[in-house]
């Protein structure tokens, strides 16, 4: 299991009666943000193991969490209870709103392409969250589909997320692909063994991308794997990738594929589809890490665009 660094008991506490209360009270359950550990979920969630997420699943509002960005400069705020329409995860640098798309940098280290990720949704659960690209500063929120919140109908088996200041023109169609952008920022998968919380800011070597084609709307995937991973030292390129998680990123294409579609998962296996799947382009080839770093350039190249004004916002927070 993943070492946890935030949270030590010293056993000189435990000689200390009134220390050791005021560490109990400080462990309480909504105390817990830890990285690493993820929501209880039933025996169902079938790509890693299960693992206790201390956070209460009730969130009052304004409390406040310390994720990995933390590391950074960057705290959470929740507001509104979770789940619920008026649910908010804000972002916080020293104390002051920060948008996680717009304020925060699209690579921790260009040369080596590792790039910052905003996770939005931890592996193994189900609620769609997305950072709220038409709010102010951007908060993390529940995504509503005819006036419901959205749930994916199985577990996803990654962490997911997006990367900072990038963005997926509608206006511009690929040359290849003759597909437009979902308007969206590029969004990342992060491989790895662990469930990473809500709201951490992670640095991930983007080695691979798939060209999904979601009702008509080009719709990158970036497929990547943490620094803090314990295997990714070893990890430099897809081929790397793909022998260090052997068959996920096929998982993840048909996973992306098919959940939207009528089929049902069973037993690992998606079966009784007759509609409603996903395309990919590129002959569903995943691109190599070199031709990921040219799509995340890209996609900066239009996000440049559209805070310049030189693209319509159409609706957009640009804060």
């Amino acid at each position: 299991s993943r070492r946890r660094e935030d949270f030590t008991l010293n056993i000189n506490m435990l000689l200390r009666p009134t220390a050791f209360a005021a560490l109990l009270l400080a462990t309480s359950v909504d105390a817990f943000s830890g990285v690493g550990v993820a929501p209880l979920r039933s025996a169902t969630a079938l790509r890693s193991p299960i693992c206790v997420h201390a956070r209460s699943t009730l969130v009052a509002p304004q409390k406040r969490h310390v994720a990995m960005g933390a590391r950074m400069g960057y705290t959470t705020e929740e507001k509104g209870a979770f789940p619920s329409e008026e649910y908010r995860m804000f972002f916080k640098s020293d104390g002051a709103n920060v948008s996680p798309w717009h304020g925060i940098d699209t690579w921790a280290d260009k040369d080596a392409g590792v790039v910052n990720a905003i996770i939005e949704i931890s592996k193994n659960t189900r609620p769609k969250m997305e950072v709220a690209t038409k709010e102010e500063f951007g908060p993390i929120k529940q995504d509503m589909k005819k006036g419901k919140l959205r749930d994916y109908p199985l577990d996803i088996f990654w962490n997911y997320g997006m990367i900072p200041k990038t963005w997926e023109n509608p206006k511009a169609e690929h040359p290849e692909l003759k597909a437009f952008g979902d308007n969206d920022p590029v969004d990342i998968v992060e491989i790895g063994s662990a469930s990473i919380p809500r709201g951490s800011v992670v640095q991930v070597k983007a080695l691979g991308t798939l060209a999904m084609i979601d009702e008509g709307e080009l719709d990158w995937k970036v497929i990547g794997v943490s620094l803090a991973d314990p295997k990714a030292a070893s990890i430099n390129s897809l081929d790397d990738l793909d022998k260090a998680f052997p068959g996920q990123i096929d998982e993840i294409r048909e996973w992306f594929r098919n959940y939207k579609s009528d089929g049902k998962f069973v037993d690992g296996k998606w079966g009784g589809i007759t509609e409603g799947q996903n395309s990919f382009g590129f002959d569903d080839k995943c691109l190599d890490a070199a031709h990921t770093k040219k799509v995340i350039e890209e996609t900066q190249g239009e996000y440049d665009l559209l805070m310049a004004g030189k693209v319509e916002a159409d609706g957009l927070s640009l804060k």
